[in-house]
């Protein structure tokens, strides 16, 4: 087995390479295998596979049984996986979208989130609810969110956020087997898949076998000296585009990954923070009472005299996700943004 549990996550030891997407879904089957009270159900899981790929090939390994395809009624279903957890199951609840948690919130943040507490912890809930996150596809106001921020405001869950295969591989591995509700969020352009634009990195070596990420543990994807990105998700990718780009002028960026969002690992940041003295916040979820505000009082509340200038926040205004590409390329933390906090800050 191999568990990363330090903020530093070294190059997989493996030589196969996958796609985000398959990463998850070993994990998954991984699982299965090994406790049968681990199940799957959501809409289009089954024969369909997932329409981000989160469960391909699954339904054939694993039967109707295990691998459940429901009606569109996401309180319906949401509310069968609770039940289902508190009865002694495992089960994965995929939501085909952040965007519908409207549709179920009582679901998640009244009872998934609330029956341990409300009984005293005599019942767990041990569920994973799993959603496709992010824009930057044309999908509309409805289909491009985040919203890890909402997830993350509600207490009695941990919320993890994979940027690569490995650690999506690992954090699944962790939700699954965690006795606490986890919500699991993946972007669909760090997936890997052939018919959406995809980043670079979302196919990268994964471990073969049992793979743990710890869920609350940062990771430093990139080391530097300048100045510390803060950020996750897909835009750990932009973040280290623009590292790439800006060694060049002398300006060193340390990147780090939270991975998690609930635990946070506030000690990670704070560590960079200190080597650095200069902080930017990278957030693909609304600029107002989310993560980056968080990320910066985790630091002030601390000790604000780590910080040598100004932390500049690049985040989604408060506006809906445009439609059309150009406006919603403007509205998105795109490297363009990223990199001219990161040299306002290192000007500072």
């Amino acid at each position: 087995m191999t568990i990363t549990d330090t903020p530093t996550t070294p190059a997989p030891a493996a030589s196969r390479r996958l796609s985000t997407s398959k990463a998850m879904v070993e994990a998954i089957a991984q699982e299965m295998e090994r406790d049968p009270s681990v199940i799957y159900l959501g809409e289009d899981v089954g024969a369909y596979g997932g329409i981000f790929s989160s469960t391909t090939g699954l339904l054939d390994r694993f039967g109707p049984e295990r691998i459940l395809d429901t009606p569109i009624s996401e309180t319906a279903f949401i509310g069968l996986g609770i039940g289902a957890a508190t009865e002694g199951m495992r089960p994965i609840v995929e939501l085909m979208f952040a965007d519908f948690l409207g549709v179920c919130f009582d679901q998640i943040y009244n009872h998934m989130a609330k029956i341990h507490f409300e009984s005293g912890g005599n019942v767990r809930v041990p569920m994973v609810l799993t959603t496709a996150v992010g824009g930057g596809y044309s999908d509309g106001a409805q289909h491009s969110q985040c919203l890890w921020g909402t997830f993350a405001h509600v207490p009695g869950m941990k919320v993890v956020v994979p940027s690569n295969p490995a650690d999506a591989k690992g954090l699944m591995t962790a939700a699954i087997r965690d006795d606490n509700p986890v919500v699991y969020l993946f972007h669909k352009g760090v997936m890997g898949l052939p018919w959406m634009a995809k980043n670079p990195r979302s196919i990268d070596a994964v471990p073969e076998g049992e793979h743990v990420v710890p869920i609350g543990k940062a990771a430093l994807a990139r080391e530097g000296k300048d100045v510390t990105v803060v950020t996750l998700s897909l835009s750990v990718h932009h973040a280290l585009d623009v590292a790439d780009r800006l060694a060049g002028d002398g300006i060193d960026v340390e990147v780090l990954d939270l991975r998690s969002l609930v635990p946070l690992d506030r000690e990670a940041i704070l560590t960079s923070v200190a080597k650095t003295g200069r902080l930017v916040v990278v957030d693909e979820d609304y600029r107002s009472f989310g993560l980056s505000g968080e990320v910066v009082a985790t630091v002030t509340d601390r000790d604000p005299t780590l910080l040598k200038a100004p932390v500049q926040r690049v985040a989604v205004p408060d506006v809906p996700i445009p439609y059309a590409h150009v406006l919603e390329y403007a509205v998105l933390p795109r490297p363009e943004r990223i990199e001219e906090a990161v040299r306002r800050v290192a000007a500072g």
